[in-house]
């Protein structure tokens, strides 16, 4: 139910204070090849919303006049603190306008539980769009401190995850993402206020062709959430944010109603999200490329990286499988699923008006910037985890003594230090070569660390990393071209940088291991793979197959971790958990083409 706003007298929509009921199934849930979406039932929210701006129409030069986060009184409850900050939204309403022609306020209500962001988010299933959601890997680091208020530590508390609804401000355009629109999001930051920030996505491609099904997004989408849920450990908060800026007839007033048609329809109950759904029959299920078109790509990819002077050294390709279920897909329940086994992965939603949602389980972080320090990493080769201690031990070892996938590993590794180098004063690699260990697999990993000599630093590592020879290739332009020659559909963000900027700090994962998720039509699962000399079509096809198992075991009863039958019959098998000499031979000898999830 909503929260009354209580003595407070509200002169602004107090008629549409109402109550409303929570739907225990979410309003919405599919649109070279591409998919197009239906959202008539989104038609009515995406009106009243419009009353959000655009921040790429304003100066990107020109300061905001005001940067603030006020912070109420803690509370233990979600019910105390919406009424609450419905209380202090009306002594917005009902007091002098700011003195500034722009400006972002932030009003946040501290409760004394930590409550799961996604849960929250769940609850606003009613209230449509848009919407975002972004949860960072744990251990998260050190770094990653949450800031209360004007500057003021609360309790030192790490955020966990967070969710909004609505857009205070949003910046999109069909152009590529410029240093411009990188400072339009800037002007509203603050290192007085971290946690306002600014969570999207950007294509993978901004110069390829936009498909049906991405076009909601332009070449790029970040938003400000008008209402905000902080989950923290030990504790939570909720915020509501307004923002505003005459330039682009953006008014003070037309920002407070805009968050209250937000703000009252927000529900302070809420709901368990299933972390183990009924697996629904898929209906139907298209690949583009299918098999014969993938042979085809793989082979002409070989055969520019075997000529004598190659203008290719890698290339990864993508795969996109459109699948329709029984059932409608609820993109929040799949992603607390994909949650559960995702605890050293990145987690996020996004979803702009009228749009699918755009949501992946990602392991592979792009950088993490505190202040003037910066860290990226570089993932490659992959092997699947074993069913014994022992077991695992062994594929990890041989994952690291194989020579194929160590030079696909240093491809990625050396690009991202050069890269890193022409920016940075310094740069240190440690370690240089170690094994990251996931639920269903386990890579090759370096992290590298280093210092921007400014803040304006951040957009040129940005464009800079972005693609990484995991999602794209090397040489880069030389990979990109062929990807954009050879794949039939649009990725759109896909592979592409998803995260968020904040005054003090930033980070971004790449939006590998994802989906586009919408009701009725089912879903958009990507994967790729890395082809160098060496590869074998068939066996990166399954590898691609491994690669949406996430996905699909949502979908239908799939066998646990290991998915070949080579592999599961021998860990069924291993009662003494031994492999005799032979035995592993013939495994390290079948599992040494399995690699390289540097790529998605």
């Amino acid at each position: 139910m909503l929260m009354a706003v209580g003595a407070k007298h509200c002169t602004l929509r107090e008629s549409s204070l109402v109550k409303w009921s929570l739907l225990s199934s979410p309003l919405y849930g599919i649109g070279k090849q591409s998919i197009h979406f239906s959202n008539s039932n989104q038609r009515s929210y995406h009106q009243s919303c419009s009353l959000s701006m655009n921040g790429c129409q304003g100066d990107p030069r020109a300061p905001i006049g005001t940067i603030e986060t006020r912070t109420l009184p803690a509370v233990s409850s979600p019910a105390l603190a919406m009424e609450r900050l419905n209380s202090a939204i009306c002594d917005l309403v009902n007091s002098q306008p700011p003195p500034y022609n722009s400006g972002i306020i932030r009003l946040e209500v501290p409760i004394e539980e930590q409550i799961e962001a996604l849960e929250w988010l769940h609850a606003q299933n009613h209230v449509l769009l848009p919407r975002c959601f972004f949860s960072g890997r744990r251990p998260a680091v050190d770094s990653e401190m949450c800031f209360i208020g004007n500057g003021t530590s609360h309790s030192s508390s790490k955020v966990v995850s967070v969710a909004g609804i609505g857009s205070a401000v949003f910046f999109t355009h069909l152009r590529p993402f410029s240093f411009d629109d990188w400072r339009a999001i800037r002007r509203y930051l603050s290192k007085k206020c971290p946690l306002i920030r600014a969570y999207g996505a950007i294509r993978f491609d901004a110069t390829a062709n936009i498909g049906p099904e991405w076009n909601a997004f332009g070449s790029f989408y970040f938003m400000v959430p008008q209402v905000e849920f902080d989950e923290l450990e030990g504790s939570s908060v909720i915020a509501a944010t307004v923002a505003w800026d005459n330039a682009v007839s953006c008014t003070y007033q037309r920002a407070i109603e805009a968050l209250q048609t937000t703000i009252w329809q927000v529900s302070s109950v809420l709901m368990r999200v299933r972390k183990k759904i009924s697996r629904s029959h898929i209906l139907a299920s298209t690949h583009v490329p299918g098999k014969a078109s993938w042979d085809q790509a793989v082979k002409r990819a070989l055969q520019i990286i075997r000529r004598n002077n190659p203008m290719l050294i890698k290339v990864v390709l993508a795969r996109s499988t459109r699948v329709v279920t029984a059932a409608d897909i609820d993109p929040l329940t799949w992603l607390s699923c994909l949650k559960v086994e995702g605890e050293n992965a990145y987690q996020f939603c996004l979803q702009p008006p009228q749009s699918a949602a755009f949501i992946g389980n990602t392991p592979e972080q792009l950088f993490h910037r505190d202040c003037l320090s910066i860290c990226s990493e570089a993932l490659a080769g992959t092997r699947a985890r074993g069913g014994s201690e022992l077991l695992d031990l062994k594929i990890g070892q041989d994952l690291l003594s194989s020579a194929k996938d160590h030079n696909e590993f240093a491809i990625v590794r050396e690009c991202i230090r050069r890269k890193l180098e022409a920016v940075c004063s310094s740069v240190l690699i440690e370690p240089k070569k170690a094994i990251r260990k996931f639920p269903r697999v386990q890579h090759l990993y370096a992290q590298l660390r280093g210092r921007l000599q400014t803040e304006d630093d951040e957009f040129k590592i940005l464009s800079s990393i972005h693609p990484t020879p995991a999602v794209c290739g090397y040489p880069t332009e030389d990979a990109r071209a062929f990807i954009s020659e050879t794949e039939m559909f649009d990725r759109g963000m896909y592979a592409g940088p998803v995260g968020w900027f904040g005054g003090e700090e930033s980070e971004f994962a790449v939006g590998i291991r994802s989906a586009l998720v919408d009701k009725g039509l089912g879903a958009l699962i990507y994967a790729g793979t890395g082809i160098v000399e060496g590869s074998d079509s068939s066996l990166e096809w399954e590898e691609l197959e491994l690669k949406t198992s996430q996905f699909t075991k949502l979908m239908k009863l799939e066998a646990p971790l290991l998915t070949r039958g080579e592999i599961r019959t021998i860990n069924q098998n291993q009662k003494d958990l031994e492999l005799n000499d032979k035995q592993f031979l013939q495994f390290s000898e079948m599992t040494s083409s399995w690699r390289r999830d540097d790529i998605p």
